[in-house]
């Protein structure tokens, strides 16, 4: 469907926001501006940081606000929290530490499938005897 020149005008991407997003399920991020309190947790006071600069959470959905802010819902493991997140608010965490979880994942696959054929290969050896 195409817009209307009107209609076109009537659209305000985030300005903050990539086109894709720039993290993906499960990944590590770590937040870069402290989380305040806007009101919508009811059990902490206005204001009150419910999240400190620096902590670490891994992405647990990806939506949208009004259709063109993107939020990472981020569950922040030491706090025991899941927030809401915008995009620039967050950075990747692996780029700090170099440890990445899908080249261990592979190194972890690759074992498995190593010692599970060397089991096969002993058990038809004792079967052959």
């Amino acid at each position: 469907m195409e817009l209307t020149h009107a209609q076109a005008k009537q659209i305000s991407p985030s300005i903050r926001d990539e086109i894709l997003p720039l993290f993906r399920l499960g990944q590590r991020v770590r937040i870069n501006k402290a989380i305040r309190n806007d009101g919508s947790n009811p059990f902490r006071g206005p204001s009150e940081v419910l999240v400190d600069v620096g902590a670490e959470g891994y992405v647990k959905h990806i939506g949208d606000f009004l259709q063109v802010i993107r939020i990472y819902e981020v569950h922040f493991i030491e706090e025991g929290e899941t927030y809401g997140c915008r995009e620039a608010e967050l950075e990747s965490a692996a780029e700090f530490d170099g440890y990445d979880e899908v080249a261990e994942e592979l190194r972890w696959i690759r074992e498995h499938r190593a010692q599970r054929a060397a089991m096969k290969a002993e058990q038809s050896q004792e079967g052959e005897s």
